[in-house]
């Protein structure tokens, strides 16, 4: 990995996350203190929390790391913006979390070793014709976050192109590229990661072209750190490079960021014939145990992994119903990759997340949202719920909450809610392909019925 000079990234929590404290006692110092306090925000690229209503993201496995490495316990504090954090380091925290390294950053703290390497880049809409060039972004509107960086490599470029001009908004970049995708500006200037990981919420999103050389990802400390802090930092980082921890952390969030996939209905129609007779026995099954529709568990499975019992993501989860291993041992399984018992204890979950809905939830709806917590987790379908009833539309139906789960991505609404960031776009692409997925599987396959009365076939109204 190419690493920067070794001067002296995200985790992100949102405002009632348990493992946060964002109290304002200050940070005592290093040598007399059992906990490491770590300055972050809340946001895709940092910390989260995840489906199981636990916490994930690259700053949080990182710094819960370093914190277990030095028999310390870490607190999270949460700032709206990683640049006010720098206020408020000396005085308040031991570190910065995930911090791009520019020349602004590094008259006010010292880096440690970069970790990541990103790229600013210009994002288009692909609605849009892609410039050729930098020239054609003159005349255009281009935003960049006031927070940003990237106005160090816009500068540099307008040496080149005297006539370029941008505008700085006070937006984070989540919400930027969501303006961008909505078409309401012609360009944003972003990071690479951030692009990625908004292209499976927004499809018509892509790279018009890099800004500038890669720069570095750090952690941030004051000028004033103790050196044993420092030391213990740097030894850290060469130890998880060297043991491939850290590789494979960069994997497991980044490593499989892609767009999602449009409904593969000629992909289904083959699996049908050449995989799903020997499968059909075990959605039955499921059927029974649940009630479920077993053409609606196909249609999961389908979704998740194509029908194939081994398979394994980069976050690792796993098997034909791609279970996270806390979903699995709480549904009592011994092996994720047995199809059988994938099938069954994902329906069981299913199931299980259905009955956790208000109860005057009426089908459809209860199904769709059922799904989509199959994908993010029951705590932010009910952040998505309490979403719609502020903006007076109604939780309790699908066509709302499909407005709303998006919006748990742009901070001026997580922020507000309980469970924080989700990327609740995703959790509607996954409700609306199953959705697809069933009503090719209703028209195909006949429901089950032998031995046990056949499962109403879930309405197509919201």
């Amino acid at each position: 990995m190419r690493r920067f000079p070794r001067l002296f990234a995200p985790i992100a929590c949102c405002l009632m996350l348990a493992a946060c404290d964002s109290s304002e006692r200050p940070a005592p110092s290093f040598d007399k203190t059992d906990e490491l306090v770590v300055i972050t925000v809340n946001s895709p690229d940092t910390y989260y929390e995840n489906a199981e209503g636990g916490y994930a993201g690259l700053e949080f496995d990182l710094a819960s790391e370093f914190a277990r490495e030095l028999g310390m316990k870490v607190r999270f504090k949460v700032v709206p913006r990683l640049d006010q954090a720098l206020l408020s380091l000396e005085k308040q925290g031991h570190l910065v979390a995930g911090l791009n390294i520019s020349a602004k950053h590094e008259l006010r703290a010292r880096f440690g070793p970069v970790y990541q390497l990103i790229q600013p880049q210009v994002a288009y809409n692909t609605d849009y014709p892609r410039p050729k060039n930098s020239y054609q972004l003159v005349g255009r509107t281009i935003e960049i976050g006031s927070r940003a960086t990237y106005a160090e490599q816009l500068n540099k470029l307008k040496q080149q192109v005297p006539d370029l001009q941008w505008t700085e908004v006070d937006i984070t970049n989540e919400d930027l590229l969501a303006k961008l995708a909505e078409g309401k500006i012609d360009y944003a200037v972003v990071d690479s990661t951030q692009l990625d990981l908004a292209k499976n919420f927004y499809p018509n999103l892509d790279v018009a072209l890099d800004l500038g050389e890669p720069t570095g990802r750090a952690w941030a400390f004051s000028l004033y750190a103790e050196r044993e802090l420092l030391e213990k930092t740097r030894r850290f980082f060469d130890r998880i490079e060297q043991d491939g921890t850290l590789t494979r952390l960069l994997d497991r969030y980044y490593g499989h960021i892609r767009r999602l996939e449009q409904t593969d209905v000629s992909g289904i129609l083959e699996r049908r014939r050449t995989l799903l007779p020997d499968l059909r026995e075990h959605f039955h099954d499921a059927e029974e145990l649940t009630g479920i529709d077993w053409r609606l568990i196909a249609a999961l499975a389908y979704q998740e992994s194509h029908w194939n019992p081994l398979a394994i993501s980069p976050t690792n989860v796993r098997g034909m119903m791609m279970l996270t291993e806390t979903t699995a041992d709480r549904m009592k399984m011994t092996d994720r990759l047995d199809a059988r018992q994938s099938i069954l204890a994902g329906a069981r979950y299913l199931q299980m997340l259905k009955d956790r809905l208000p109860p005057h939830i009426l089908e459809p709806a209860r199904t769709w949202m059922a799904l989509a917590a199959y994908n993010q987790g029951p705590g932010h379908i009910e952040d998505a719920r309490m979403l719609a009833q502020r903006l007076e539309l109604n939780p309790d139906s699908w066509v709302d909450l499909k407005k709303t789960l998006p919006l748990l991505s742009r901070s001026k609404h997580f922020r507000s809610l309980k469970h924080g960031y989700a990327r609740g776009g995703e959790a509607v692409i996954l409700a609306e392909s199953v959705r697809t997925y069933y009503k090719i599987l209703l028209k195909y396959e006949s429901p089950y019925s032998w031995g046990f009365p056949a499962a109403k076939e879930i309405g197509s109204s919201s």
